[in-house]
Formats: structure tokens, C-alpha cells, sequence
């Protein structure tokens, strides 16, 4: 890459960058203690960005990615159908939010079930799927937790549908790529679910909880979360030009430092394979840099045409 390329490619990751504001000054999302990162070329397998891939971390809600993954399965081997119907006992009923807040008794659809899952991320139909699947939440969660390992989920653990904290529950962010990898492998005939901006449900309108399938051209899914435990998590996929790169984010200090990470590591990522086709050889890792990480001759330039305060760190672009 030319001089001139790399420093545009660095104007746009210094503008890009996940910073946060605090009184102190600005900090790095990196420096957050249970952050994990992985961005991987999906039509190569090829590992474009690592960080902490292989840490155990709680999944929160993007755990539902797992659920969808049996449910798809049952689908499409014909145990289950699309219209059939899910009875909500007490145990789905008392489930704490995110949730649709059907009564014990009251039912849905399996279609309006993987629509609340995708969207509204409802804890109370992951467990109502849950026992309609397996009987149990105990057994569902061994089904889970046995095809997350078929899948290759080699560092996870599940032991509820949901995500809902529980120490037990942990996987990675490695294993996180997988899980998104093998659903949009394995059922593209269900993979539409997860672009879904929203769900309407008895008179009530729920947007989608990815903020990024409206706010960045190409994303299409697939899963945010949220626990204390866990921070904010995303695992998202996205296509340009005819690639797709998958990204995963744990343990975000909020939703707009996850959101913002992740759309940074897929431009990166489209950067990096764009530049490939023209013979340049740069890396995510390049164009995430921080401004410590930068050579002296780039950063004085971006001093130079005012793009990097040398008493100031920049903060990432609202």
C-alpha cells in the first residue's frame, strides 16, 4: 500500500476507532478486561483479526444463536413445522426480560417464535422453544450444548436457552464465529430470519436489537446480547462485493463501543481484501491501530493536517 494509502487508511481507523470518553481522558475499548475479538474472512476460514479469541467468556443472548441452530435443524429434518404451536408453561412465563410477556397457557407460532428470538431476543420464548423441543430445560440445554460441539464449539458450555447469567454457561469468541458460521451455512433457508428489522406481534412493533442492520450497508444478522457479566456482545455477518466477513465482539463496555468495534473490524476487514486485489499487502491490525501504535512519520503527519491532537486522543466520530 502507498504512503498516501495507508495514511487514508489510518484517517479512517482514527475516526472509526472505538474510543470512549471519560474524565480522564479517552479509553481505549481495548483495554476492557473481558473483551474478545475475532474477524474471519467467511468464505476462507482465513482469520483476518484475533484478540483474546480463545478466552472463556458468557455469551449472553447471542446464546439464542444456539437455540435457532436445534430449532433450524428440527425444521428442516421435518420435526417440526413453521406453523405449529408453542404452549407457554408458568417456568416460560416468569422468565426475565427481554421478553413478550405471554401468560402461562397462552401460545405462538414456531415461526413468531424464531421472530421474537431474532428480533426482540425474548427469554420467554427461548425457554417455551426449549420445552417444546426437548421436554425440558435440561435437556434442551444438552442438545445444545452436544451440537455445539459437533460444530466445532470445542470451549463451550450451555446450560440454559436463553443467556440469561449463569456461571456455567461460557464459550469464546472463536466458537461464537463458528456457531454464526455453521447457521449461515448449514440453513441458508432460515439464515433470513436473523436481517429481520423488526417483529409485529399482537399490535406491538419490536425493532431488531442489531442496531447495525440499519445503520451499516451490507450487515445482515446476526445476534446482539447483554448481561452485566457478560458486557455487550454482537456477532455480526456482512457482505460486500460478493465476500462475506463475520464479526464477533464480547464484552463491550456499551452498546455504542460494541456496536462501533464491530463496524470497524468489517470496514477493515472489506479494506484489507479490496487492497489485496490490488496487490497491496496490509492487515486489519493496520487500520485498528492505535495512536500509540502508529510509526512517528504517520502520526506527525496526521498532526500535521490537524487529524491527531499529539496532547489529545481521538475519540471516535458520533
Amino acid at each position: 500500500m502507498s504512503r498516501a494509502g495507508l495514511l487514508a487508511a489510518c484517517l479512517l481507523a482514527l475516526a472509526t476507532a472505538p474510543w470512549q470518553a471519560s474524565p480522564a481522558g479517552a479509553v481505549s475499548l481495548y483495554a476492557q478486561p473481558r473483551y474478545a475479538a475475532l474477524l474471519v474472512d467467511a468464505d476462507t476460514g482465513e482469520v483476518l483479526y484475533s484478540r483474546q479469541a480463545d478466552a472463556q467468556r458468557f455469551p449472553a443472548s447471542i446464546t439464542k444463536v444456539m437455540t435457532l441452530y436445534v430449532v433450524f435443524e428440527r425444521l428442516a429434518s421435518g420435526q417440526l413445522r413453521l406453523d405449529d404451536r408453542i404452549q407457554f408453561s408458568a417456568k416460560a412465563a416468569a422468565q426475565r426480560p427481554s421478553k413478550l410477556g405471554l401468560k402461562a397457557g397462552d401460545s405462538l407460532t414456531v415461526d413468531e417464535a424464531i421472530r421474537a428470538l431474532t428480533t426482540k431476543s425474548a427469554n420467554d420464548v427461548a425457554m417455551a422453544v426449549a420445552e417444546h423441543v426437548a421436554g425440558s430445560e435440561a435437556r434442551f440445554a444438552e442438545l445444545m450444548t452436544l451440537k455445539a460441539k459437533q460444530i466445532g464449539m470445542s470451549s463451550s458450555r450451555f446450560v440454559n436457552p436463553s443467556g440469561l447469567p449463569d456461571p456455567r454457561q461460557a464459550t469464546t469468541a472463536r466458537d461464537i464465529y463458528r456457531l454464526s458460521a455453521a447457521v449461515i451455512r448449514d440453513f441458508p433457508q432460515y439464515y433470513h430470519y436473523f436481517t429481520l428489522p423488526q417483529f409485529a406481534f399482537r399490535g406491538a412493533v419490536m425493532p431488531n436489537h442489531n442496531h447495525l442492520l440499519r445503520t451499516m450497508p451490507g450487515v445482515d444478522g446476526i445476534k446482539t446480547g447483554f448481561t452485566n457479566a457478560a458486557g455487550f456482545t454482537l456477532a455480526a455477518s456482512a457482505t460486500r462485493d460478493g465476500r462475506r466477513l463475520i464479526a464477533v465482539v464480547l464484552g463491550g463496555p456499551s452498546r455504542v463501543a460494541r456496536d462501533g468495534n464491530v463496524e470497524s473490524l468489517l470496514a477493515s476487514g472489506f479494506t484489507v481484501l479490496a487492497a489485496r486485489e490490488r496487490g497491496s499487502r496490509v492487515q486489519v491490525a493496520d487500520l485498528l491501530a492505535e495512536p500509540g501504535d502508529l510509526n512517528d512519520a504517520i502520526l506527525s503527519t496526521l498532526v500535521e493536517q490537524g487529524s491527531a491532537d499529539p496532547g489529545e486522543a481521538p475519540r471516535r466520530r458520533r
